[in-house]
């Protein structure tokens, strides 16, 4: 199924809407100190279709790492042959990848086998979500030589979001919404929330303002440097590009966000507000903003990039999916995080140390 696999630039990695899989992202992360690789591959046979993968090298401790896929491979093959691909994928890659590297982990961004069974879901349409982690391998390892595909134990990147569909005139987009949210974007223009594209001399203001956020929801934070590096992080001859929004009122910023834009698709990738002033619905006028802005820019999708599965109370982004649902849109449940151990020993130890604490990776 792989017929040939070969390294190349990073720099040289193909344009797609998948941010985590383009060469700024390869670029952030070494800004970060995080080594990464790209590969070109073919699927299927010598004259089947060009592909690439960015593969991230994320040290463990001082003697081990694994090899980290963000959302890829963006190639989906067909719901039978995706287990026998990432398999053949992975033996392929073996060789390029470290002597200390005891595992491939591949946050997939394919629609889960189970979102598309209509026994997953409650009798209001809500989906469920997946089986028990034994069946889930049971189905992804069939017609594989080894089964040695893992359901990792927590996700890395979200697993689900909504995309929303920006091939339409303003007035089409809000005719998409609750009427809530309508209502809320055309208070917070009342009220006289002005949003801006700010740079590099916002972001100790932007980092008071994710702090809060981070504290308010029991949130890990991220260190201002990493979002100076993603606001720095400049690849050549891509089209990905980072802009910094922010929501003032009187010139008082009450939330911000990062919106990422790579090809046809824009991501709301981080956001931030403040607890006061929340009657003037500052992060519906940042939302609306940014997707006319994408718009604008020739996107034809926005992700929403994280929400709960489904509207449960209890789960702690519920908050986040009333929020995010109001906009409109579909949801999508992708198969999330998945291992393919090279070290059975090490890959055990290293399974033991996860449930202990909470991840090697963020976002």
């Amino acid at each position: 199924m792989i017929t040939s696999l070969r390294p190349k630039y990073p720099e040289e990695l193909f344009s797609t809407p998948i941010v985590q899989q383009t060469a700024f992202w390869s670029s952030l992360k070494g800004s970060l100190g995080v080594r990464s690789l790209a590969l070109d591959f073919r699927a299927g046979s010598w004259n089947g279709p060009m592909a690439d993968v960015l593969v991230v090298l994320q040290q463990v401790d001082r003697s081990s790492c694994i090899a980290y896929v963000p959302y890829g491979p963006e190639i989906e093959p067909d719901e039978a042959d995706q287990g026998p691909f990432l398999e053949e994928l992975s033996e392929c890659l073996r060789e390029f990848l470290p002597r200390n590297c005891f595992c491939l982990r591949y946050d997939l961004c394919w629609e889960s086998f189970w979102a598309k069974d209509a026994d997953f879901y409650d009798q209001e349409g809500h989906w469920l979500g997946p089986p028990q982690a034994k069946m889930q391998e049971l189905r992804f390892n069939f017609n594989t030589c080894s089964w040695n595909l893992k359901k990792a134990p927590t996700n890395i990147l979200p697993s689900n979001t909504i995309y929303l569909d920006l091939r339409h005139e303003p007035e089409g987009l809000l005719a998409q919404m609750k009427p809530k949210t309508r209502y809320n974007i055309g208070l917070s223009q009342r009220r006289g929330v002005e949003v801006t594209c700010l740079g590099m001399d916002f972001l100790e203001t932007w980092y008071q303002l994710y702090t809060e956020t981070a504290d308010r929801n029991g949130l890990v934070l991220h260190d201002i440097e990493y979002f100076r590096a993603v606001l720095a992080a400049r690849a050549e001859g891509t089209s990905t590009e980072v802009l910094l929004l922010v929501a003032s009122l009187e010139e008082i910023p009450l939330a911000a966000m990062f919106l990422v834009l790579s090809g046809n698709r824009a991501s709301y990738l981080y956001g931030a507000s403040a607890g006061n002033q929340r009657k003037v619905m500052a992060t519906y006028a940042l939302q609306w903003e940014a997707m006319n802005i994408a718009r604008t820019r020739g996107c034809s999708q926005y992700d929403m990039f994280g929400v709960a599965p489904r509207p449960d109370p209890e789960h702690p982004m519920h908050g986040l999916y009333r929020f995010k649902t109001g906009f409109g849109g579909t949801l999508y449940h992708s198969l999330g995080c998945w291992d393919y151990p090279l070290d059975q020993d090490r890959y055990a130890a290293f399974l033991s140390q996860e449930f202990h604490q909470q991840g090697f990776h963020r976002r």
